[in-house]
């Protein structure tokens, strides 16, 4: 007898981050056992892509299946990279939905059993949950407030208003079904494997969703060893316009970089700048070949590489604040602000 396809496989990358991998498993072991005992069984996969981690990830895996958590973990003898371990992730799940959960990543106390309701609503191509990053316990560090579920006809739309969330994997439940046999490993070597599943999905599935309340908490700056302006102005410009063939419009593609410009890009110039990392003048460039003919980018962004340090840093900071405001991200903004002022 054939078992049922599961509705949702949540597929977790991991490598070297076992403390991190303990605390995202105990929180979606908890949000799993809020379910109705008789609604569990077939209903979620649990599947963990181990890229041969050195450090207690094992042990933390198995103290979670003896802890009443079922899951699948597949174990690789070695590091394949981020990219080959997120597609991997996406190919050996077996759910109608997939959400590549990340391994400090966790849901919020309800957000599981929401979603799963939603999912058994409707035909989605892309659900996206908003995420809010913490730093010690998630619960405490939660924004609040509510907001509503955005449901979006076209993808392009839909793609223009979650906007920087189109590249973070634990935001975007992605409809594998509706994608049909397609291998994820095509797309390594960007960084970007999750935009096009994403992408894909969305122009797809017709209907997509938004949920615009904090539904997901990420740990705050603990990525890395990328370069942003590589990764995300040149990689992902070059995906997004591949995909204009496809149905997503060059209009729908500069409404999606405008938001990045106006929240997203400030805030790590402003951070590069900071710490004195990285390339400059590689980074000015990128920028300039993508959004040099746009007066947000001039006004707005370029005064943070080009202007002396001192004032680079006021400007990036005020920048990066108001562009946050702008983009609804107050209440996230003062919550971070009150927990570091009360530490």
């Amino acid at each position: 007898m054939t078992s049922p396809t599961p509705r949702l496989t949540i597929s977790i990358p991991t490598w070297q981050r076992a403390r991190f991998l303990a605390l995202t498993l105990a929180q979606l072991q908890r949000e799993i056992e809020t379910l109705p005992p008789n609604t569990r069984p077939g209903l979620i996969e649990v599947l963990i892509s181990d890229n041969g981690s050195t450090d207690e990830t094992p042990s933390v895996v198995a103290a979670a299946q003896q802890a009443g958590l079922v899951l699948r973990y597949v174990r690789n003898p070695e590091n394949i990279g981020s990219d080959a371990n997120i597609a991997q992730c996406f190919n050996l799940a077996l759910g109608q939905y997939v959400l590549i959960l990340g391994d400090d990543d966790l849901f919020v106390d309800g957000a599981l059993g929401w979603l799963l309701q939603t999912l058994a609503r409707r035909t989605w191509g892309v659900v996206c949950l908003r995420p809010y990053g913490f730093e010690k316990d998630f619960r405490r560090e939660h924004p609040g407030g509510s907001g509503a579920d955005l449901e979006f006809g076209n993808g392009g739309d839909f793609l223009a208003a979650i906007g920087a969330l189109l590249t973070l994997i634990s935001s975007c439940v992605i409809n594998k079904q509706i994608l049909g046999e397609l291998d994820a490993n095509q797309f390594c070597g960007s960084n970007l494997v999750q935009v096009h599943l994403v992408v894909r999905a969305a122009l797809e599935g017709g209907d997509n969703l938004f949920a615009s309340r904090y539904l997901m908490a990420c740990q705050r700056n603990n990525s890395g060893g990328y370069d942003f302006s590589q990764v995300f102005v040149f990689n992902l410009g070059q995906v997004l316009d591949s995909y204009q063939t496809a149905g997503l419009s060059p209009a729908a593609i500069r409404r999606l970089e405008t938001r990045l410009l106006l929240a997203f890009h400030p805030f790590y110039l402003f951070r590069q700048r900071l710490s004195r990392s990285g390339d400059r003048a590689a980074t000015a460039a990128r920028f300039t070949a993508r959004f040099g003919d746009r007066c947000l980018y001039r006004l707005w962004v370029a005064p943070i590489l080009w202007l002396p340090r001192p004032l680079a840093l006021s400007w990036g900071a005020g920048v990066t604040l108001v562009g946050r405001m702008l983009n609804g991200e107050l209440r996230r903004g003062i919550t971070f602000a009150w927990n570091r002022l009360r530490r």
